[in-house]
């Protein structure tokens, strides 16, 4: 492979800028780490593979410097036998993973030193925001009303990027530990242990254990994967982060009544979100509320345990309140025999207890203590909690404590019980044991409830057109709903909504795709039920381009008895969302939002849920609609188009962002991105999607957690109640220049993906997109039709797949274009000033070229020349590369000429210390893949090559840490 001119490492930018004095811990952790790796590699797979992955690490170090050319490199691995190439992946995957730990660890360090120096505290830090608010001197009354309904939620969604397994997980986890250790100067443990050498086993363990997952991931196990952040970190953190801000939030409007409910409420898509994947059934979405609930309570049951081994007092020391006597003293009361309890399986067994004279029941367990009335209280609360685990799991947790007792039936129920014995201990001297564990679980039950997080439901709006017509025509109601105009849809599903009966009943004869849906919904509704309205509150609209694609969900919730708007005070436990996603789609939903409020029945259910609307905006649609810039704006005045929707209409309005982790469809730092959001569009609530390896990376463990809940939190509230904008009353020329730009980029954008001859199938060819599919990444597939249109392809393997191979086009095609052809059209200088001040004031613009700089920066054009070698069409290669490569080139030059940044990461120096430290180590990565890829589809089918394809997959993922 010959380089193409111009097309050297962006890893090679003047990267020396970066200070070594700063950067020297975090780069003594690296090598600690990876010298141990190596040491591993040598011991577990000899010398011979040793030498051959120390050769491919110091020649990629040579390449970065220019010592020598790329396809020397390259030649390394040319014919490489597969037994050999294994390790080499796993080695440089490996890395990447210990790296992440060493880059988690220098930012721990970079923190306390900023702290101990007694700088001001960081921005996006809680600290931070609490100094902005005290100097805004904010009115109580405006707090109150702006943080009403106050929600930042985490929403945890499956992605194939992240194939780790938990032993993985967790074996990083303890090496995070223990380098954590090493930061605060501790050679050993605290029980004495030789913390290298804890390393070096910990490393071991890593090395002899499977990366990934050779079967095709099942839900089931990303069910599993997304619930293993709540013991990991979010049992922690979250009561943590809640409690805090309500107390310091208070502390300055203390007559506001702030965040009576908890602001961090989590949520998650992994079991509900069927759009595009069959596999999504009833026995699914009861799985994943049925595991999150048990989650839930087998963190109860634990921390009730510990209690009633740390609350020993003697009623003989201490003095109780009356309420505090009155629960412990339930503890004594018997149960009675006709008063059994269900277990909560299928068939509903009942089960009695053995009962001994006058029909009494009698304890399971050990009496009670009755000189230790703390004991004895929280042995009353554990055992009715138990009678409720009973009858509502599907499996029950360890450490119950069955007595009979009457089960909770309301999470409030329980946190009354806590809240007595929290009472007693504050009004009897003993409030710094009240503020410890009982504290955090009090917190706990109040956010995680008996649901633990929301599982939203989602589907596309042709299914649930197609699922429609058929009840209907069933019903008698119209033999072809679809053949009707949008005006007479609305006005029949309009009328079947204002009606209290069914369309169908039990034993109708409905179709495999009717029945699986109304099935779905059905256990959605149990979980409602079961577990609460809070278990699965939202329905999602995809594709939603209509009011009736807003109906046709109501009418299937209204099946399942989760609507009814016939009745004087409408029921609507669940909100519907419509999600917007592409551009066109974006530019009209203010329109279809507002027409859906002017009917009676909606504006109904609306009303049912306090006047709230949430409306979700769809990132990696609309990007791959129109590119980064033309998907940026498009979303940026949809949200001042809702915002003012709602003003008219008097709703209050929640977006959803459906962010994925890579800038492509709209990931990049949080903090940044929400205060980029319009005036009015946050209003005191965010929701975000939180996608693949970024949530390993965000919430992993509780230090990460913590940082990054307290970032989405203050982002929040200064967006909420500052002024964060910075345009006042130049918003309308700023806003017209983007119009223009945004139109030009899309322009560009269009003319390649969607014009040029051909270019489905170089994207194929030169990116392993195929693979993704073929290769048992994830349980969804790769298309949510068996097309090969771009439009029917997912966003998440679109984006992974040009991370892959380096090109990383979502996050930047196009934007060179816009600018360059913008300001050649007037007076060149002044248009130049006009950008550079835009850059200046706005955090809108200033994030959009800020998160287009790192996709840049995590680019190389000359790796993905060798990737658009697997294109056999010579004359197709070269005529969509080099628009590639020609657009590439013009901007980063137009990004220098506005920003004035010579250096595409002079405004975020941890990524460029990232940039500069870990990118060799994936050069053999990129090169390995392409040979892998190449013998691959030539077809070589040994078993070791599609794994080997895997593992770089996985290995880049890691490195990238936002790649999909």
């Amino acid at each position: 492979m010959t380089d193409v001119p111009g097309l050297e490492p962006i890893g090679a930018v003047k990267r020396t800028r970066v200070g070594r004095e700063a950067t020297e811990p975090m780069r003594e952790d690296i090598r600690l780490l990876g010298a141990l790796l190596g040491d591993t590699v040598r011991e577990q797979n000899g010398e011979e593979v040793f030498d051959l992955v120390e050769r491919a690490r110091v020649e990629s170090f040579r390449v970065r410097r220019s010592e020598i050319d790329r396809a020397d490199l390259a030649r390394m691995f040319d014919g490489i036998d597969v037994h050999q190439a294994i390790p080499v992946i796993r080695a440089f995957t490996h890395f990447a993973l210990l790296a992440n730990v060493a880059e988690d660890i220098h930012r721990e360090r970079r923190r306390a030193i900023h702290t101990a120096a007694g700088e001001p505290p960081q921005n996006s830090s809680l600290a931070a925001t609490y100094a902005k608010l005290d100097a805004a001197d904010l009115d109580p009354r405006t707090v109150a009303e702006a943080l009403s309904g106050a929600l930042v939620s985490p929403v945890i969604t499956a992605h194939p990027t992240e194939t780790r397994r938990r032993t993985v997980f967790d074996t990083q986890h303890r090496i995070t530990e223990l380098m954590r250790l090493r930061l605060h100067g501790h050679t050993r443990t605290d029980d004495g242990r030789d913390i290298e050498l804890e390393l070096r086993k910990h490393i071991l363990t890593l090395w002899q254990t499977a990366l990934i997952r050779l079967s095709r991931l099942k839900i089931q196990d990303e069910i599993e994967t997304g619930l293993r952040y709540y013991p990991a970190a979010f049992f922690e953190v979250i009561p943590e982060v809640n409690a805090e801000v309500r107390k310091e939030l208070r502390s300055r409007w203390p007559d506001a009544e702030l965040l009576t409910e908890p602001i961090v409420r989590p949520g998650s898509w992994i079991g509900g979100d069927r759009d595009g994947n069959p596999n999504v059934t009833a026995d699914v979405v009861r799985l994943a509320t049925g595991n999150a609930a048990y989650t839930a309570f087998n963190h109860y049951f634990t921390e009730l345990t510990a209690l009633q081994e740390e609350l020993s007092m003697s009623a003989r020391l201490v003095r109780i309140s009356d309420e505090l006597a009155a629960l412990a003293d339930r503890c004594d009361e018997p149960a009675r025999a006709d008063e059994p309890y269900r277990r909560g399986r299928r068939g509903g067994r009942t089960r009695h207890h053995p009962t001994g004279p006058g029909g009494l029941v009698r304890p399971a367990r050990h009496p009670p203590a009755g000189g230790e009335p703390y004991r004895r209280a929280l042995r009353v609360v554990h055992a009715r909690l138990t009678a409720t685990a009973q009858e509502i799991l599907d499996r029950q947790p360890e450490h119950e404590l069955d007595l009979g007792m009457q089960r909770y039936a309301t999470p409030a129920e329980l946190l009354a019980d806590l809240d007595v014995i929290d009472a007693s201990l504050r009004a009897n001297g003993s409030t710094v044991l009240a503020d410890d564990r009982l504290a955090r679980l009090r917190e706990a039950v109040h956010v995680f409830g008996f649901h633990l997080c929301g599982l939203d439901m989602r589907q596309n709006s042709e299914v649930h057109e197609e699922v429609v017509a058929e009840l209907l025509a069933w019903a008698g109601v119209h033999p072809d709903y679809r053949s009707l105009e949008e005006p007479d849809r609305v006005e029949l599903l309009a009328r079947e909504l204002s009606t209290r009966r069914p369309l169908i009943k039990e034993g109708a004869e409905l179709s495999e795709l009717a029945r699986k849906e109304l099935d779905i919904m059905a256990a959605a509704a149990r979980a409602v039920r079961v577990y609460g309205p809070a278990a699965v509150p939202n329905y999602i609209i995809s594709m939603c381009q209509s009011v009736s694609d807003m109906l046709e969900a109501a009418i299937l919730l209204k099946e399942v008895d989760l609507l009814d708007v016939s009745a004087e005070q409408a029921y609507a436990p669940v909100g519907i969302v419509p999600l917007f996603e592409t551009i066109d789609d974006l530019q009209r939903g203010a329109g279809i939002l507002e027409a859906a409020l002017e009917l009676p029945v909606y504006r109904a259910i609306v009303s049912a849920r306090g006047q709230n609307q949430e409306v979700m905006l769809g990132y990696s649609d609309s990007n791959k609609d129109g590119g980064y810039l033309a998907a940026n704006w498009a979303l940026y005045r949809a949200e001042l188009d809702l915002v003012e929707s709602a003003r008219k209409t008097g709703i209050r309005l929640r977006l959803f962002h459906g962010r994925g982790g890579t800038v492509g469809r709209g990931g990049g730092p949080s903090y940044d991105a929400i205060l980029a959001q319009p005036p009015g569009a946050v209003n005191g609530s965010l929701r975000i999607t939180e996608q693949g390896e970024v949530i390993a990376a965000k919430y992993a463990e509780p230090q990460l957690a913590h940082r990054n809940l307290e970032t989405l939190v203050a982002a929040t509230l200064e967006a909420t109640l500052l002024d964060v904008e910075g345009l006042g009353d130049e918003a309308g020329p700023a806003y017209e220049v983007l119009d223009d730009l945004a139109a030009r980029a899309q322009r560009a954008y269009s003319e390649l993906v969607h014009e040029t001859p051909g270019f489905v199938e170089y994207f194929k060819a030169s990116t392993p997109v195929s693979e993704i599919g073929a290769l048992n990444i994830g349980s969804r597939p790769t298309s949510r039709k068996p097309t090969t249109s771009i439009s029917d392809l997912r966003a998440i393997p679109w984006v992974l797949a040009w991370s892959q191979s380096r090109v990383m086009l979502p996050g930047w095609y196009g934007t060179g274009t816009a600018f360059e052809e913008w300001i050649a059209a007037g007076p060149e200088q002044e248009r130049v000033e006009v950008l550079r001040d835009l850059y200046r004031r706005w955090p809108f613009f200033r994030t959009v070229l800020s998160n287009m700089a790192q996709v840049l920066a995590k680019s190389d054009l000359g790796l993905a020349a060798r990737y658009s070698e697997l294109v056999e069409d010579e004359a197709l290669r070269r005529r969509v590369f080099d628009k590639i490569a020609a657009e590439h080139e013009r901007t980063i030059r137009m990004h220098k000429l506005i920003t004035g940044h010579d250096d595409l990461l002079a405004d975020n120096p941890a990524l460029a210390r990232s940039v500069f430290n870990r990118f060799p180590y994936l050069e053999p990565l990129n090169h390995l893949q392409v040979e892998l890829l190449r013998r691959y589809r030539s077809g070589d089918d040994d078993e070791l090559v599609q794994r080997g394809i895997l593992l770089t997959m996985s290995g880049l993922a890691t490195a990238l840490r936002n790649s999909g």
